[in-house]
This record gives structure tokens, C-alpha cells and sequence, in this order.
């Protein structure tokens, strides 16, 4: 059983900034995930979710639905990673479909980071 401690967590802009300046990004479905390697050992993870998205239920009910996923899938993560999820705007998912989602978007940064082509990436 995988727990979701602070130590998972992306938090300060210093910390998203460092992800996004990686210029390594993954689409899939309504999920940009952006990752960098860390040198931790375990990945941690930070959601960038707009009001475009919907109201606060709604955009709260897609946070917790996202850090669960993480959670629950986060042993099939190659490595450490620091890893920022921007959601667009979508029609709400199944926490399952959404861990699918993430699973492959992690992979492709993976892939990126470890000299794979990726034609998802920008830079």
C-alpha cells in the first residue's frame, strides 16, 4: 500500500518553475504532465487545475481524484521524478481512467529522460 506523505508534494514556485524549465512534457487525454529527474528516489507531484476547468468542487473533486491515482500508481514510476499535472478543461473521469492517464504520461517523460524520442516534447 503506497501512501501520499508532504514529502511527495511539490510546493513554492521555485519548485514548479525548476519542472517547467525542464521543457519536457507529455500529453494525453485532458492531462499535460511536465517531469523532470529527481535524485530522491520517489517521485513527488504538484496539479496546476484553472478555473477553466469548472468551480471549486468541481476542480477539488479532479485534485483529489489525480493525487489518488498518483498515489495508487505511483510504484510503476521509472525512477524519482518531479512531476506537475496541468489539467484542460474535459468532461470528469473515473479515478482508474485518470491513473491510466497519468501511467502513460509518465512513461513517455520516462522515455524522454532516459534519450527515447518523444515527439510530444518541446525544445
Amino acid at each position: 500500500m503506497f501512501s501520499y506523505p508532504r514529502r511527495c508534494r511539490l510546493s513554492g514556485a521555485r519548485q514548479y518553475d525548476a519542472v517547467f524549465a525542464g521543457k519536457v512534457r507529455r500529453h494525453q487525454g485532458p492531462l499535460t504532465v511536465w517531469g523532470i529527474p529527481n535524485a530522491l528516489g520517489h517521485s513527488r507531484l504538484g496539479l496546476s487545475v484553472s478555473r477553466r476547468v469548472g468551480n471549486n468542487v468541481q476542480r477539488n473533486r479532479v485534485k483529489r481524484l489525480l493525487r489518488e491515482a498518483f498515489r495508487l500508481n505511483q510504484g510503476q514510476f521509472g525512477g524519482g521524478y518531479d512531476l506537475v499535472i496541468v489539467v484542460r478543461p474535459h468532461e470528469f473521469l473515473k479515478m482508474e481512467r485518470y491513473g491510466e492517464l497519468l501511467v502513460e504520461a509518465v512513461a513517455g517523460v520516462d522515455r524522454v529522460w532516459r534519450g527515447g524520442k518523444d515527439d510530444k516534447v518541446k525544445g
